[in-house]
């Protein structure tokens, strides 16, 4: 961010919407396994249902074709994702991603370290998404 932007013109928030057919199914994957709070739910007409989860500091990584290759090459070792994938930074890689896979997520690559230093692992995940959960390297004293 830089200091001249006009702050009438800033985000405040990251909501990503996605459609569930099971939506049972995703908001107990999401909510009890992966551990997003969920901050408000709502149903409406014609059996209508949305549940709000809280997922942390939200970010919009842009990449362009190369780097999407690159990424699925570190992460799984071949071209696997679709042009959106989610990924949720967690503390412990190789334990959520167990506790993933218990709860009906195919892992297509177990946690790798990444030449960035990060700890990812590669899912495919209720909803339809394919997602990335990444422990972050310790900081350098």
């Amino acid at each position: 961010m830089t200091d001249n932007m006009d702050r009438g013109k800033q985000v405040r928030q990251l909501r990503l919407v996605v459609e569930a057919e099971d939506f049972a199914e995703a908001v107990a994957f999401y909510r009890d396994v992966l551990g997003l709070p969920e901050q408000a739910a709502f149903a409406g007409d014609g059996d209508a249902e949305v549940v709000i989860l809280d997922a942390g500091r939200a970010t919009l990584e842009i990449a362009n074709p190369a780097q999407k290759r690159m990424i699925d090459e570190v992460e799984v070792g071949r071209q696997v994702a679709p042009r959106i994938r989610v990924a949720f930074e967690v503390d412990d890689a190789v334990a959520r991603t167990a506790e993933a896979t218990a709860a009906g997520a195919a892992q297509l690559a177990p946690p790798t370290r990444t030449p960035w230093g990060s700890l990812n692992a590669r899912l495919e995940a209720p909803a339809g998404l394919q997602i990335t959960l990444f422990q972050e390297p310790p900081p350098s004293a």
